[in-house]
C-alpha cells in the first residue's frame, strides 16, 4: 500500500476503488454517474485514511444495560476541498463523519506557467485543534496541493492528510518532499504528465466532468 520508498504516501489497493476509477476514466461516463463515482471513491478512501481517528469511551444506555463504548474524540474533523473539483469529494467524507466542518481553499493554475495562485481561503476555527483532510481528485504537478497545504499550515493547522483519486509520479514526489509530515492517500498512481501538465492516462478535467462544464 505504501508508494515506493515514501513513508507518508499510500496508494490504495482496494478492488472497489480500482474498479470505480476505471469507470471514471471512461469518456462516455456522464456527469451524474461521474459525480456519484467521485463521492463513492472518496468514501472508500476516507474509510482507510481515517482509520487512526482518536476515540474515547463514553457511557451509553442500551435497551439492555448501561455500558462504556468508544466514540470519536477531539475537535470535529476539518474537510478542506481545493476549489472547485475538490467539492466533488466532500459528500463522500461527510457520509462517514457527518459532524465534519468544511472549509475551502480556492486556487487557479496559470495556463502558461502552471503555477497555482490563491484567490480564497476559509477554514473552520480553531483549525489548529483539528485534523484537516485536504481533497482534490487530481494530483498532477503538485503545485496546487503544495500551495493549499502551505496556506493551511500558515493558519496554524498541525495535522493534515491529503486525499486524491489519481496522481502523477511527478506530483507525488513534489508534494511528499515539500510536506514530508503529511499523509498522502491516492486511489491510483498514473503513468506521467503530458506537455500540458495533464495526467496520463488520466480522466480528463475532473472539475469539468463533475460539474458538466467545458
Amino acid at each position: 500500500m505504501k508508494y515506493k520508498n515514501y513513508e507518508n504516501v499510500y496508494e490504495m489497493d482496494h478492488p472497489l476503488i480500482k474498479h470505480k476509477i476505471s469507470l471514471l476514466r471512461d469518456k462516455n461516463t456522464g456527469t451524474q454517474e461521474f459525480r456519484k463515482l467521485v463521492e463513492e471513491i472518496a468514501a472508500l478512501e476516507g474509510f482507510i485514511a481515517l482509520r487512526d481517528l482518536p476515540l474515547k469511551d463514553v457511557e451509553i444506555e442500551t435497551p439492555i444495560e448501561t455500558c462504556m463504548t468508544p466514540m470519536l474524540d477531539g475537535k470535529k474533523l476539518a474537510i478542506v476541498p481545493i476549489l472547485r473539483a475538490g467539492l466533488g469529494m466532500v459528500n463522500g467524507i461527510t457520509t462517514l463523519v457527518p459532524s465534519s466542518k468544511v472549509g475551502h481553499v480556492g486556487l487557479y493554475r496559470d495556463p502558461e506557467t502552471h503555477e497555482p495562485h490563491e484567490y480564497y481561503c476559509k477554514l473552520p476555527d480553531p483549525i489548529d485543534q483539528r485534523l484537516c483532510v485536504v481533497l482534490d481528485p487530481m494530483l498532477a504537478t503538485g503545485g496546487s496541493a503544495i500551495a493549499a497545504v502551505d496556506f493551511i499550515k500558515k493558519h496554524g493547522c498541525k495535522k493534515i492528510k491529503f486525499m486524491c483519486i489519481i496522481a502523477a509520479p511527478e506530483g507525488i514526489e513534489k508534494l511528499a518532499e515539500a510536506h514530508p509530515d503529511i499523509e498522502i492517500y491516492i486511489g491510483n498512481v498514473d503513468r506521467e504528465l503530458n506537455d500540458n501538465a495533464y495526467i496520463c492516462p488520466g480522466l480528463g478535467d475532473a472539475g469539468d466532468r463533475i460539474f458538466g462544464t467545458k
